[in-house]
């Protein structure tokens, strides 16, 4: 979220995220590759036996496509002020982040696609979700949030009225153009968790004085007074209510995966963050919401 989005582990997101024994090239990889197809959840359909849809939509994914903000395009990761995709815990290629495509697909170079956009809020959402169906992936991934909770004020976050509509046109287009594909959603990551990890740190409190990361959270990083701390826990508070409405869209769909609050909940540290913001995730957040989303999507099966 180039001016969202730390770790959380945006988000909202989500997350969303999202992240732990998640650097390695063995463990989690190797003969369980492509065993995380969801079964489904939610909805009546999950009584008895899975219905045939879902039954038919549990097979190893072939093909990732992301969407999301700057988290998902991995901004700072590999050098300031620009995305670095293939680091991306989605549906990066480098072997530097153990990837959620590089844990599920055997050649994730040319089947994997990023239309996760830096600065992008959830109003964004349905834009890159048509943008992905183009391709017909097996798995999307859904990281969104950040953002419409980090802004210049707290009057100027997004309402979460705006922010269901988003999401559910977006996932239900998912559902009835790719009535197949899985959808992994994660949460946001707690905007709070940032603020508590780099508030006594000199960096982290020189760059947010600048004045362009999430000031509605950021802003007087060392104010403890009652206007402040209530502010922040406005922002807070809207964060956990767009997790709400990711979970429970994402309830609506057999398909779809929500990451349970486990991208929120993380509890990140400042080695997670960006060295060059201190507030978007550096190879090892990227690494752990990689991880949370694996383990989730292998719980659903």
């Amino acid at each position: 979220m180039r001016g969202v989005a730390a770790l959380v582990c945006s988000g909202a997101v989500a997350v969303s995220l999202v992240l732990a024994g998640c650097t390695g090239e063995g463990g989690t990889r190797g003969e369980d590759k492509g065993s995380a197809a969801p079964s489904g959840s939610g909805g009546a359909e999950d009584v008895g036996e899975p219905s045939q849809r879902a039954r038919a939509a549990l097979r190893p994914p072939r093909s990732v496509a992301a969407l999301g903000d700057s988290i998902t395009r991995g901004f700072h990761v590999c050098e300031p002020l620009a995305d670095c995709p293939e680091k991306s815990w989605s549906t990066g290629t480098s072997e530097d982040v153990d990837s959620l495509a590089r844990r599920l697909l055997d050649k994730p170079s040319g089947h994997t696609w990023n239309f996760a956009r830096s600065g992008a809020q959830v109003a964004d959402l349905p834009v890159q979700t048509g943008e992905a169906i183009v391709h017909r992936p097996d798995l999307v991934t859904v990281l969104i949030g950040a953002n419409d909770a980090c802004t210049e004020s707290t009057a100027a976050m997004t309402p979460v009225a705006d922010f269901r509509t988003a999401v559910a046109d977006s996932l239900d287009r998912l559902e009835r153009d790719l009535p197949r594909t899985q959808v992994y959603v994660s949460s946001v990551p707690s905007l709070l968790r940032l603020w508590e990890v780099g508030r006594d740190g000199v960096v982290a409190r020189q760059i947010w004085s600048l004045g362009d990361v999430c000031q509605s959270m950021l802003a007087d990083p060392t104010d403890l007074g009652t206007s402040a701390t209530g502010r922040r826990e406005e922002v807070e508070d809207r964060v956990v209510e767009f997790n709400a409405v990711l979970e429970e869209e994402c309830g609506r769909h057999p398909l779809c995966v929500y990451d349970g609050g486990a991208a929120f909940r993380y509890d990140f540290t400042s080695g997670h963050l960006s060295r060059w913001d201190s507030f978007h995730p550096d190879e090892e957040g990227q690494n752990v919401l990689a991880e949370i989303a694996y383990r989730k999507l292998r719980e659903a099966r």
